[in-house]
């Protein structure tokens, strides 16, 4: 017997919520099927309070395909490695920076994963397990929706450009998209590894849908490939004005058990981090990506 559950737009007409889906039992083909159509129209599902589990979480997140483990092995939960637990409590601690003189844990300005590989990962669900009293949201972008609300003179101007991407993990070493100004508190205890920088284009297609979307990555965005800053910044800026300006983005204000599902191909997000000293726990699974859309260069 099918499974029956309903996907609601979200409110802004960014992303969808799916209503009615029981995650006690397994997750029939059709349901899955369904699922993955909602995923593909969507981008960006939301699944509210009903991440109750690691159990739950996986059973979800299977539907979507194959699961990859973190490379970081510190953050890897044990006994069920294919989730990463992300917290500020206990012995894990993230960055700690200070925007425009105020502490924050964990912010991380949008970014699409893996931007800084050849092959980025197809998606990720996350699970808020513990929400701050205060702060702590996730935020997203529709970047497919970004391209279509291009003029058709951009998007002509932008076909076949390439950007190059790097690993920043200082966002004091970010080149783009900061809002405030950034000074380092506490680069917490997390190892990362070194990455060589990749070249992408700037508009992606994606392989399932074959819609159009803008490749930005502020983070890990360094400059255009084969053009001079001088004339290749402008480019960027005026995409990226373009992108953060709010008409494409979902902000999302956690709930414990909570899970928001995303497409990495076709969108950015954001941590907004929380003050110090709030407890923020939240569990991730991420799925494969089995497409290289970059070249090292």
């Amino acid at each position: 017997m099918d499974m029956e559950f309903e996907a609601k737009p979200l409110a802004g007409g960014i992303g969808a919520e799916v209503v009615g889906l029981d995650l006690d039992r397994e997750i029939d083909e059709a349901t899955a099927r369904a699922l993955n159509d909602v995923w593909l129209e969507y981008a960006i599902v939301l699944f509210r309070r009903i991440g109750t589990s690691n159990e739950r979480h996986l059973r979800l997140s299977r539907v979507f395909g194959e699961l990859e483990v973190h490379p970081v092995e510190s953050i890897r939960l044990e006994g069920t490695p294919e989730i990463i637990r992300l917290a500020q409590k206990g012995d894990q601690n993230q960055m700690t920076y200070y925007f425009d003189g105020e502490p924050v844990v964990g912010r991380i300005p949008f970014h699409t994963d893996l931007i800084y590989t050849t092959t980025p990962n197809r998606g990720a669900i996350l699970r808020m397990v513990e929400r701050p009293a205060l702060g702590g949201e996730t935020g997203w972008i529709d970047t497919a929706e970004a391209y279509d609300a291009l003029t058709q003179a951009q998007k002509d101007r932008i076909d076949g450009l390439e950007a190059r991407f790097d690993f920043v993990s200082d966002l004091r070493k970010m080149r783009f998209g900061r809002t405030h100004e950034i000074e380092i508190a506490d680069f917490g205890n997390i190892d990362y590894p070194e990455f060589p920088d990749v070249a992408h284009p700037l508009v992606w297609t994606h392989p399932i849908s074959g819609r159009k979307s803008l490749s930005l990555s502020p983070v890990q965005l360094i400059d255009m490939v084969g053009m001079d800053r001088t004339e290749g910044d402008p480019i960027l800026e005026e995409l990226l004005n373009h992108t953060l300006d709010g008409r494409f983005t979902y902000l999302h204000e956690w709930e414990d058990g909570d899970m928001i599902l995303w497409d990495n191909w076709r969108t950015m997000h954001t941590a907004r981090g929380a003050p110090p000293g709030y407890d923020r726990v939240v569990h991730r699974t991420t799925m494969k990506g089995e497409h290289q859309t970059g070249r090292l260069i």
